[in-house]
């Protein structure tokens, strides 16, 4: 069985849990408290030098790291990824979008805002909120023409953008001016096999437990 180092609030982590869960693949879940520091602890160092989840590892050894490269592996030959070429490079198209133009800014300001962080880095916080603004105003007008992302159908482009889309609210984004990417999501909330992000899926894991 496939073994997923997560963190239930990371969206990051989400996309992973809610693909797996959509596909019907059974994993088993280790839980690390990011914000106790244990993605940097020296054994974790040891399976992802770069000290961050989602981390995907396999029974034979193999690991792999970022949250759309594991969406984009285990797509591979499933519904949630065209086969044709076109298509394919439009889903990474908007899941690029993701980590460099919406991510950046919508997550961080949720990040903040639950781990304590938001007065500390108060002078930033405009700069955060016109950019996220910004990236959904592009979704918007995306989605006023298409029921989702990529060839109008569910896929991994909509996985990726759901997640912290989803939740933008806790991070201060209001989203009521935003009715295309509203619908949008009442449609991915209704996806066969749909899970939220607080719920528990996947076979818990001790991390002391860990080889």
């Amino acid at each position: 069985m496939i073994r997923l180092y997560d963190f239930w609030e990371s969206g990051n982590g989400y996309k992973v849990r809610l693909l797996l869960s959509q596909l019907s693949m059974p994993f088993e879940r280790v839980e690390l408290d990011i914000l106790q520091g244990e993605t940097h602890s020296d054994r974790f160092h040891q399976k992802n030098p770069n000290q961050r989840i989602p981390l995907v590892e396999w029974p034979d050894g193999r690991r792999l790291a970022e949250s759309n490269a594991i969406l984009f592996y285990f797509a591979q030959g499933a519904d949630y990824l065209a086969d044709d070429p076109w298509h394919r490079a439009q889903t990474l198209q908007w899941m690029f979008f993701e980590q460099y133009s919406h991510e950046p800014f919508i997550a961080v300001m949720r990040f903040w805002k639950f781990s304590g962080q938001l007065e500390a880095n108060r002078p930033l916080v405009a700069e955060k909120m016109e950019r996220g603004y910004h990236a959904l105003t592009v979704m918007e007008k995306h989605l006023k023409n298409s029921d989702f992302f990529v060839a109008g159908r569910y896929s991994i482009a909509d996985i990726a953008l759901y997640a912290y889309t989803h939740v933008a609210a806790q991070g201060d984004f209001d989203l009521t001016g935003f009715p295309a990417i509203n619908a949008w999501l009442e449609r991915v909330r209704h996806q066969p096999r749909h899970v939220k992000i607080e719920d528990e899926v996947g076979v818990s894991a001790a991390w002391p437990a860990m080889v």
